[in-house]
């Protein structure tokens, strides 16, 4: 299947934080209409974190294009065109509300161009991340659970072996694969969707195939050279620090198969949530206009009412 070539635009530094304000596509919805109940509420929650960009990651509205006008709203995805990208098709910065998701692209973006800065800041804020200490303490306990390594021991010695070795596991594969491999054979690897329009089942193997398919800097697809080789770099490294007995090939292998499938999962998420959280905000919205259109028929019926 065809992919477009990337369309670069110059962009600060992506360093810089991350707003958790919503963009002005969701400040449109009238949220002043009262809520019904505690599932509303939550549902508004969701809409105004769907919508956040990180204008640091992504082309911003302050530097446009040659197609941009100056009108734009700061916090808004745009496309080459200048026009709002729909929310089927825009990633969000985070997914849910925690779930770190810097490195994928909304459909049509216009995005930073990759290099060896960049990656590396990409890939440090990825590894550093809050929400990755998080899912690391739910790995570390889950090893200990199963005692995956019997010789690391269990209580607060066995949660401290596993968990150090884990953190070093994450982060060197997030940097190599991420980083420094990306930026030494010039390839992107950053997800790009392949949107709506297309079969489930192809946008499920196409999730599959972006294991082995990458793109190049020009945008044309190539083997994912960086992100294999990451991963089994990741595995011939942790043989340092793991003890006698974990470190065959029958338990890199494992772990290896493990990271992949891991990473089939989450890559489907971002393939398809944006579709399963814009049709959840057109039902809150569609449910604001109906209680909006109640609360003005029966406050026309009240005031047509003489004393």
């Amino acid at each position: 299947m065809a992919i477009s070539a990337p369309i670069w635009a110059a962009a600060p530094d992506a360093s810089s934080s991350l707003p958790d304000a919503p963009s002005a596509i969701l400040l449109a919805t009238n949220t002043d209409a009262a809520m019904d109940s505690v599932a509303s509420e939550a549902v508004s929650s969701s809409v105004h974190m769907f919508d956040s960009v990180d204008s640091a990651l992504q082309a911003p509205s302050s530097t446009p294009g040659p197609n941009v006008s100056q009108d734009q709203k700061p916090g808004v995805e745009y496309d080459a065109n200048g026009n709002p990208i729909p929310l089927n098709r825009q990633q969000p910065k985070r997914i849910l509300g925690f779930m770190p998701n810097f490195r994928s692209v909304s459909a049509g973006a216009v995005v930073h161009k990759p290099g060896w800065e960049y990656n590396f800041k990409i890939s440090t804020r990825q590894a550093f991340d809050w929400s990755s200490f998080l899912f690391l303490g739910l790995t570390t306990i889950t090893a200990e659970g199963i005692n995956e390594h019997p010789v690391l021991g269990k209580g607060v010695d066995g949660f401290w072996g596993y968990g150090w070795r884990g953190f070093l596991d994450k982060t060197d594969g997030t940097y190599l694969q991420g980083w420094f491999l990306p930026s030494l054979l010039h390839e992107d690897t950053r997800y790009y969707p392949l949107g709506t329009g297309h079969p489930i089942i192809i946008r499920a193997l196409y999730v599959i195939s972006r294991q082995g398919v990458t793109r190049t800097y020009g945008g044309h697809q190539t083997p994912n050279f960086a992100g294999l080789g990451g991963k089994v770099l990741t595995q011939l490294i942790s043989r340092e620090y793991y003890p006698a007995g974990s470190t065959s090939f029958g338990v890199l292998a494992e772990k290896f198969g493990y990271s992949a499938m891991r990473d089939v999962g989450f890559t489907s998420i971002r393939e398809f949530y944006p579709d399963i959280a814009a049709h959840y905000v057109k039902k809150y919205r569609e449910k604001q206009a109906r209680l909006a259109a109640q609360q003005s028929a029966k406050d026309t019926s009240t005031s047509g009412v003489t004393p």
